[in-house]
């Protein structure tokens, strides 16, 4: 494997050869390293991260935002993270259907992940893989989670703007969500806002982030299926990432992403394999302790 090759062409903008490295880095092959380490990022590339509830149109959503932003002359990268099977690890759901009509823009590179058993809603590999479309200079790289409730508040850990999508239908649901999933928004958006209820669900958005002090939230509504509310909230995106570079927050966030890096590596030593079959003999012993059993490995 010729990694500086593999990253010349990267940065030229081979669709064969980021899909060749995404693999490789998501999948930690050996040498994935150095080659990671040979990248050239571009640190003003913004990453957007859209999350929220299962069928608050989060897909929808990112199909409208993705065909705004390549009418525009816009080169983006959408990462698609899937719910994996708790057993193989594999994706279940693979690459979104719906965008199926842009696969083939030039300006475009869509890549689906498993979730690999991440309760947080993403993959361990998701800072490596944002690095490889920083490298490739990408405009925007946007990032679109699994779907599975407050757990999702990973996302506000990698990404510059998080947007939290909802329907009108959540407003029942907002006081279990506003102690996670909804503390962690630059931007909500209310989809589907031709159903009833949709404006007061909004305002009562509003109402919120502006008592918790957050008076840069913003709140859109759009009916991403008809295309409305979408350049709107694009310019929403804009407005935040342009605030987020002088913000406090992208400090926070390069820490965090350091640490989750930090973290990777002290880990790679750790074969669950192993410890499986170890646990399998001293679990069912009288006195096992599992936290004297993990100090070992500090």
């Amino acid at each position: 494997m010729n990694w500086n090759n593999l990253a010349q062409e990267v940065a030229a903008g081979n669709q064969r050869s980021i899909a060749r490295a995404v693999s490789l880095v998501e999948n930690g092959v050996d040498g994935s390293t150095d080659f990671l380490e040979m990248l050239q990022f571009h640190p003003n590339i913004p990453v957007i991260g859209i999350t929220g509830p299962p069928g608050a149109g989060k897909s929808s959503l990112v199909n409208a935002l993705v065909s705004h932003w390549l009418e525009r002359g816009e080169k983006i990268a959408v990462i698609a993270v899937d719910p994996s099977s708790p057993f193989n690890l594999g994706s279940i759901l693979g690459d979104r259907l719906r965008m199926a009509g842009l696969f083939t823009h030039p300006n475009l590179f869509i890549r689906s992940l498993s979730s690999r058993g991440s309760l947080g809603g993403l993959t361990s590999g998701i800072i490596e893989v944002i690095d490889v479309f920083r490298h490739a200079a990408y405009d925007k790289i946007v990032i679109e989670t699994v779907g599975v409730g407050q757990s999702e508040v990973e996302i506000a850990g990698v990404a510059d703007s998080t947007i939290v999508v909802s329907v009108p239908e959540s407003g029942d649901e907002v006081q279990t969500l506003k102690s996670g999933i909804m503390e962690i928004a630059d931007i909500f958006v209310v989809n589907k806002a031709d159903r009833e209820g949709a404006g007061r669900f909004a305002r009562y958005l509003a109402e919120m982030a502006h008592g918790r002090l957050q008076n840069d939230v913003q709140v859109i509504q759009t009916v991403a299926t008809e295309n409305k509310g979408i350049t709107e909230l694009a310019g929403a995106i804009d407005k935040d990432t342009a605030r987020q570079k002088q913000s406090e927050k992208r400090f926070r966030l390069l820490a965090e992403k350091a640490a989750r890096l930090i973290l990777k590596q002290r880990m790679t030593d750790i074969d669950t394999d192993k410890i499986a079959e170890e646990l399998k003999v001293l679990s069912n012993k009288p006195g096992f302790n599992l936290y004297l059993y993990t100090k070992r490995f500090y």
